[in-house]
């Protein structure tokens, strides 16, 4: 089969197009024909030889496929032979086929394409734990989300919106603004122009949030506690902006704050099973009724894969980067 081969680590021209033989599916596993996948910032790193697949995964790229069922595993019952799926895989996603867990797997909605259904797994259901799960958000409470136009970051927006939170991003970007505006956020921030904690903290009437979603890591976390209000939550979903810090835990034990931590990708198969079946109940039936809605920025195909990266590199991309596999 074709695949994306990463035989050294550096920029995106260390991705090549290759011939590797097909997976075989497990007992618990699904053969997948993958038609889409999509970029992660995940995909970046492990390019760059810092962030490894799990031991025993596919060394190929990709955390998120939508494609037909080509063979099932043993013990797969729920599934028949070219039924269309989509769903969240710990790598192997730049292929032509990909293995899928079958707790993993979930069936397309019949008018969304591949491609729109490859732009969901990772962006909603991060955002799924980010906010609720660990955020733990409330209705009507606030929330400050950053990358507003990134996927984890614009479907945060959209969820966040479904429990009337007073919503903050931010973008570098002001060409984005519209479109963050549309997924429901109320107030967008330019990071570079602005001191966004200042002009958070006059919006609120120096009150602050309940509630950061952060990319960044280091170099904002001071900014951060300022900003949270008493019992704030903020979840740590990557570390643009560095991984070490100093600051000053007064904070945290004077206003009970609580920082947690969040890797999708490293998490035990059982645990994403079950955040797979949440997500299957509550959220997946609100993009029927377009509540919610996928954000593709860009299509690529797999040839252009080095284009693709490229692209992501540059933040210049409102929502997802999709990569088709239509030979």
């Amino acid at each position: 089969m074709k695949a994306i081969l990463l035989k050294k680590f550096g920029g995106p021209e260390v991705l090549e197009v290759g011939e590797i033989p097909e997976p075989t599916p497990g007992p618990e596993q699904i053969l997948v024909r993958v038609r889409a996948c999509a970029l992660n910032r995940a995909d970046l790193l492990q390019r760059r030889g810092k962030y490894a697949p799990p031991p025993g995964e596919s060394d190929i790229l990709g955390l998120e496929i939508a494609g037909e069922v080509a063979a099932l595993g043993g013990n797969v019952k729920n599934f028949k032979m070219g039924e269309k799926v989509f769903g969240l895989v710990a790598s192997g996603a730049y292929a032509e086929y990909c293995l899928l867990d079958q707790g993993m797997a979930m069936r397309i909605p019949e008018r969304f394409s591949f491609q729109t259904a490859a732009s969901i797994p990772e962006a909603f259901l991060t955002a799924q734990e980010a906010v609720f799960t660990l955020g733990q958000l409330q209705p009507k409470e606030s929330i400050l989300i950053h990358a507003g136009g990134s996927g984890v970051g614009s479907a945060a927006i959209q969820l966040a919106r479904c429990v009337d939170a007073k919503i903050f991003a931010t973008t570098s970007d002001e060409t984005k603004f519209t479109k963050i505006t549309a997924f429901g956020a109320d107030e967008i921030l330019n990071y570079k122009k602005q001191d966004f904690a200042a002009e958070i903290l006059r919006l609120t009437n120096n009150e602050g949030v309940n509630v950061i979603i952060d990319f960044v890591g280091a170099e904002y976390l001071t900014q951060h506690l300022q900003l949270l209000q008493t019992a704030g939550r903020m979840t740590l979903v990557g570390m643009m902006g560095g991984s070490k810090t100093e600051i000053d835990i007064s904070m945290l034990l004077a206003k009970r704050l609580q920082l947690k931590g969040l890797m999708m990708r490293m998490r035990p198969l059982a645990e994403k099973r079950l955040i797979t079946q949440h997500f299957q109940e509550k959220w997946l039936p609100l993009f029927n009724t377009g509540r919610l809605f996928p954000v593709i920025d860009s299509v690529f195909n797999y040839h252009d894969v080095q284009a693709a990266h490229r692209h992501m590199e540059s933040n210049r991309n409102v929502g997802k980067i999709i990569l088709t596999f239509n030979t």
